[in-house]
């Protein structure tokens, strides 16, 4: 009999037991249950739940209260996030993470100009906040507002370069802010063996900048194998969405063999996940008879750093002819400031050497390496320079050397 009264008891007791544990937990302990609730277990309801619970330990805890309000927006009930930060707000909160929280529910839920005042605000406490500074970078790219942008962008890659997601948005900010572009290109082609006189490319560009992605009109003269020739081409980089855009070009000239009679290419670039960019595409070239090229790239911003890889694939009735480029480039300052190297095999249809790809196959087999070093002068003035070496096997078991070497210049306006 005393034994069922004590079993009675100490099942009474246990409820009692378990709450005195519970409440013997900090404040602290109860807000790492709640994140591991969250993160871990993607059970955004239970972590509310236990977040209100510390924050009834400590009302006063402001990580616990921001975090809430993160629960809530993730969990679309944005009322009561925004309810929760309108809390704080009027408590005249300073941290650097509730304008990040509190900016980022009105940025995801279309409220951008409101988003950008309180991207503002944080900015005026947290000057050199790299968060808030990516957060207004992608408000006002995401509004249209490429001018803000590039400007919130270049002051972060300013306090760290090696900001990876920066360098990717900076890249593609670049395409907007800038509405007008004159170029000037020159290219010196120099053979040991394979021909006998020196070539010379002089390109002239322009480029305007439109809401819907970039048209370029060039006129490229070109004096190969002592013969003089004329080619017209028009590129244009039309947006889909704020991740896919279209490359899409022809050309014409009326002096096949120096260049092709007609070339077009479609390529579909996508800005992907963690700074990753990729492309499929085809290229045409047709001087006698069409040349078919399809392309494939997968590009990675790390740091101060692009990867790209690249290959162009050319079936025949022979074979499928191969091209393959890897490229690495080093970043200095902005979109437009870089030391590049190139390592590759074969042609491709982008080299001033197109009109080799009509040859023999030979012509294909073809080892390449180069440099290049671009850099602006007061954000409109930009010059490039780079070279490349070729080892080309142009006759069976018969290889020769080549120097490009090209000089640019471009006017933003």
């Amino acid at each position: 009999m005393k034994k069922l009264v004590y079993f009675l008891l100490y099942l009474f007791a246990l409820p009692a037991l378990s709450l005195g544990q519970e409440t013997a937990l900090t404040a602290d302990e109860i807000f790492a249950r709640a994140r591991t609730q969250a993160f871990d277990q993607k059970n955004y309801a239970e972590a509310i739940k236990t977040t209100k619970q510390a924050l009834q330990q400590a009302p006063d805890y402001t990580d616990i209260s921001i975090f809430l309000g993160r629960l809530y927006t993730w969990s679309d009930q944005i009322d009561s996030a925004r309810a929760v930060f309108e809390i704080l707000n009027a408590q005249n909160v300073k941290d650097e993470d509730f304008y990040l929280a509190y900016a980022s529910l009105e940025y995801w839920n279309d409220q951008s100009s409101k988003a950008i005042m309180i991207v503002d605000k944080g900015l005026s406490l947290h000057p050199t906040s790299q968060d808030l500074l990516l957060l207004k970078t992608k408000i006002n790219y995401s509004s249209n507002a490429y001018e803000s942008a590039e400007k919130s962008v270049i002051d972060l890659l300013k306090i760290n370069p090696k900001h990876t997601e920066a360098r990717a948005l900076s890249k593609n900010i670049q395409e907007y802010t800038a509405k007008n572009a004159i170029g000037l290109n020159y290219n010196f082609v120099h053979f040991d063996k394979q021909f006998d006189d020196n070539w010379h490319i002089v390109a002239l560009s322009y480029k305007r900048a439109t809401p819907i992605g970039s048209v370029i009109f060039r006129t490229n003269y070109a004096n190969k194998f002592a013969d003089d020739g004329l080619q017209f081409e028009v590129e244009a980089y039309p947006r889909l969405s704020k991740i896919f855009y279209l490359y899409v070009a022809a050309g014409y000239s009326n002096n096949v063999g120096i260049f092709p009679k007609y070339r077009t290419g479609v390529s579909l670039y996508a800005n992907l996940p963690h700074s990753f960019e990729g492309e499929l595409g085809y290229r045409q070239l047709y001087f006698s008879d069409n040349i078919w090229m399809y392309t494939a790239s997968i590009g990675k911003y790390y740091q101060n750093f692009w990867f790209n890889l690249k290959t162009y694939l050319t079936p025949s009735q022979e074979n499928i002819s191969q091209s393959y480029a890897g490229t690495v480039r080093y970043y200095t300052k902005g979109a437009n400031d870089y030391v590049g190297f190139l390592i590759g095999t074969g042609l491709s249809p982008e080299e001033n050497r197109n009109n080799l790809l009509d040859n023999s196959i030979y012509k294909l087999k073809t080892f390449k390496v180069g440099a290049e070093y671009n850099f602006s002068l007061n954000r409109t003035n930009l010059f490039s320079l780079s070279t490349t070496y070729y080892n080309q096997e142009f006759r069976p078991n018969e290889k020769g050397n080549q120097i490009d070497i090209t000089v640019g210049y471009i006017k933003t306006f």
